[in-house]
């Protein structure tokens, strides 16, 4: 098995995209998609993304490592009747079956980050694309004070240490780093862009019922609670996660949440 499948296959991280639809509908909203366009989400999910670009007249195709997330997707997309917008299994490192210049353009808000292999993970998001189409990564950055990084981070403090030659996905919120990547891939550095941006985590429970949620589904936070477990350290993960969520929340009543996160969004014009 493909860890990074597995990885993504553990739990239901459907759970936590559904603390993500407000965000991801603005977001697309500033990507300039219209009826017409051909879309890749790479690194989907069950279409966080992929669903408000389909909604808003775009041709999507959404690619995602984890079949699960793949039959969610769909079935999402059913439910809302979009013929436009279909989700199938693939791999962010190797998008085989795929043609070159097929896309207007491709998206990977948190998703392609996570594939390893970076350069390929480039290289066949460029190989992808038609020439003047364009690039849009959602990327964690490493070290940032906000949410998910601090999640990451404390995870990754009670898990054991990662095999010899793997790739932090993290180094995809490193400016240069990106642009190593994509040079590589033959794009110039000047079509590389970056700006700071906000993703809030919404939900209708509080926040540490949305840790829970974390420690339920999320494979990272699982994997860590597993180690944790065997560790006698259960009740120190579980601690420190919940003082991060209820500290980062800025809803106006402990009974909901909403948790801001700070991103790298990338964008490469082709």
């Amino acid at each position: 098995m493909n860890p990074n499948k597995a990885l993504w296959e553990k739990g239901d991280f459907t759970q936590i995209a559904e603390t993500m639809r407000e965000s991801g509908t603005a977001l697309v909203a500033q990507l300039g998609v219209t009826k017409g366009l051909t879309v890749l989400d790479l690194g989907c999910g069950d279409g966080t993304t992929a669903i408000p670009e389909a909604t808003l007249g775009a041709t999507v195709l959404g690619v995602d490592i984890a079949s699960n997330l793949v039959d969610a997707g769909n079935r999402r997309a059913q439910a809302k009747g979009l013929t436009n917008c279909t989700f199938q299994e693939g791999d962010a490192s190797n998008l085989q079956g795929l043609a070159d210049q097929s896309f207007d353009l491709v998206v990977s808000i948190f998703g392609a980050m996570f594939a390893p292999r970076p350069f390929d993970v480039a290289r066949e998001m460029v190989r992808v694309t038609k020439p003047g189409g364009k690039i849009v990564m959602g990327n964690w950055i490493p070290g940032d004070p906000t949410l998910v990084a601090q999640i990451l981070k404390i995870s990754s403090a009670y898990t054991p240490p990662p095999p010899e030659g793997f790739i932090s996905p993290m180094l995809w919120g490193v400016e240069s780093h990106v642009i190593e990547r994509f040079e590589s891939a033959g794009v110039p550095k000047e079509n590389i862009s970056f700006v700071r941006d906000t993703f809030t985590f919404t939900a209708p429970y509080s926040p540490s019922e949305f840790m829970h949620r974390f420690k339920q589904y999320y494979g990272p936070t699982m994997n860590a609670f597993e180690a944790a477990e065997k560790n006698g350290k259960t009740a120190d993960l579980e601690h420190e996660l919940d003082a991060l969520f209820n500290s980062h929340n800025q809803s106006a009543t402990t009974a909901t949440t909403s948790i801001p996160a700070t991103f790298l969004r990338v964008t490469v014009r082709r």
